[in-house]
């Protein structure tokens, strides 16, 4: 794997793999929800997507945060939205809609993957962390991440270009 700290997403193949170190926005559905119905009621975003990765992860807590990458295709219906936004890539796991692989190609905003079923090791990459937004939702809050040499693999870089998998 290539070690980057801070990497051009777009020269990024499908395939490739990398650790990321920096910062990441944690949302899922109900963060996604509730940031586009705020910004509808009152004209404006609580925080900025504008130059952000957001990784869908919900968080559990024993001493420390335990976090791995939730399905992706849930939040495919809000991804047009965030990426308008000016989100720069999103991590997660599984596939993506036709819509979600559009919309990837449109903004050039790559679809990234996070090992799964490995919550501890990623959880040992977490440098910091801190709600941004909608604390009442706990687990489904933004969290804003800081992390240091977070594996991820490309799965759809900004040409639209899939992961193939054998079998």
């Amino acid at each position: 794997m290539r070690r980057m700290d801070k990497i051009a997403l777009c020269d990024l193949k499908a395939g490739e793999s990398f650790y990321y170190s920096g910062t990441l926005l944690v949302m899922r559905d109900a963060a996604h929800k509730r940031i586009i119905e705020e910004e509808k009621e009152t004209g404006r975003m609580r925080i900025s997507l504008d130059g952000k990765i957001i990784f869908y992860a919900g968080p559990t807590f024993s001493g420390r945060m335990i976090i791995g990458p939730t399905t992706s295709k849930r939040m495919d219906k809000f991804l047009e939205y965030t990426l308008s936004k000016g989100v720069i890539a999103t991590i997660g796991k599984g596939e993506r809609t036709h819509e979600a692989i559009e919309a990837i190609k449109k903004y050039r905003a790559p679809y990234l993957v996070a090992p799964s079923g490995c919550a501890a090791y990623l959880s040992e990459k977490i440098l910091d962390w801190k709600i941004v937004a909608f604390e009442e939702l706990g687990p489904e809050a933004i969290y804003e991440i800081t992390v240091k040499d977070f594996p991820l693999v490309v799965a759809i870089d900004c040409n639209g270009n899939l992961l193939r998998q054998n079998g």
